[in-house]
């Protein structure tokens, strides 16, 4: 049953012409992978960008949507 099937696929595919490329192969994957890692590195880059600066402690703030509830006392209740 698959065998006429295969057997149109083999005959299309020897039949077609290739469609042009602009570079070989190993080129074009040659370059994807240098943008990639350029990417890479510009990523890489902006990992210290939280250490410029001491660490502000966050207050706890009773009116937010969703409070701390492991606020160690910190939210002072409003009467």
């Amino acid at each position: 049953m698959l065998t006429p099937f295969f057997s149109a696929v083999v005959a299309a595919s020897q039949a077609e012409e290739k469609a042009p490329t602009i570079a070989p192969p190993f080129v074009i994957g040659g370059t994807i992978f240098v943008v990639l890692l350029v990417l890479m590195f510009v990523t890489v880059s902006y990992t210290n960008l939280g250490n410029r600066h001491e660490p502000v402690e966050e207050h706890a703030d009773p009116h937010r949507a969703h409070p701390n509830k492991h606020d160690r006392g910190q939210a002072q209740a409003h009467s």
